[in-house]
């Protein structure tokens, strides 16, 4: 299985850059993780929130090439771990990568929402965008663990 995961911007913060690199290293066995950090965009006084929008859009279009492109956004549909499980199961063998997306801070284009195969949302609360960074190699690597019948999820 191969998975990408595009993002705007960095992350500041080393403890979710500690927690993000232990669920990548547990999941070297199970799978090829690609990670794709691209250049977040900054409101001036010349430059609006629309235009930071569409300049991310551009730059995230350009890297998810053909991929199944899967949109983490709040207007997506919620999924329990189970649900997510089986949405990787049904997708590994697509042949080509599962892309996760993250958008910037002001969300994502119209362009980006149409190109997605499928838009889901972790939560209806606002979270930030490092934290989703580290739920969702979290969850990758619990849906893994579901699917190879390892013992880390409990119901």
């Amino acid at each position: 299985m191969k998975i990408k995961i595009v993002r705007i911007g960095k992350n500041k913060d080393t403890y979710i850059h500690d927690g993000e690199s232990e669920f990548l290293k547990r999941l070297s066995p199970f799978c090829k993780i690609e990670i794709v950090d691209l250049k977040e965009s900054r409101i001036s006084k010349t430059f609006s929130k629309e235009q930071c929008v569409k300049e991310e859009e551009v730059r995230i279009l350009s890297a998810v090439s053909d991929d199944y492109l899967v949109l983490l956004d709040e207007s997506g549909s919620e999924m329990t771990s189970i649900e997510f499980s089986k949405f990787l199961s049904s997708n590994k063998d697509v042949g080509k990568s599962i892309c996760f997306v993250i958008g910037g801070a002001f969300g994502v284009g119209y362009e980006l929402k149409s190109r997605a195969d499928k838009i889901i949302s972790f939560s209806k609360m606002t979270l930030t965008h490092q934290m989703i960074r580290l739920f969702l190699v979290e969850q990758i690597y619990r849906g893994i663990c579901i699917m190879n019948d390892k013992e880390y999820h409990h119901e």
